[in-house]
């Protein structure tokens, strides 16, 4: 399980006792990686270039999103 539970939750299951199930585990390094892709995807997903591609064959796709990858990537070289 990647997503932490919730307090509410885990008060719940333990009020419930042996018929509360096993506690959910939580990985902190894979919730951060996790959250780190879905960061990277959220921006690629904003530029709305390879949405509006007309060819919408794979290679078209991939010709829009080599540009914006690096647009991010020089991006997070800037200093801060």
């Amino acid at each position: 399980m990647v997503v932490p539970e919730k307090a509410d939750q885990a008060d719940h299951r333990k009020e419930r006792g042996s018929r509360g199930g096993r506690p959910v585990s939580h990985d902190a390094d894979l919730c951060e990686q996790r959250n780190t892709v879905e960061r990277r995807i959220s921006r690629i997903k904003e530029w709305r270039g390879p949405a509006f591609r007309f060819g919408k064959t794979p290679e078209s796709c991939l010709a829009g999103l080599h540009p914006r990858g690096a647009v991010l990537s020089f991006r997070s070289l800037r200093p801060a």
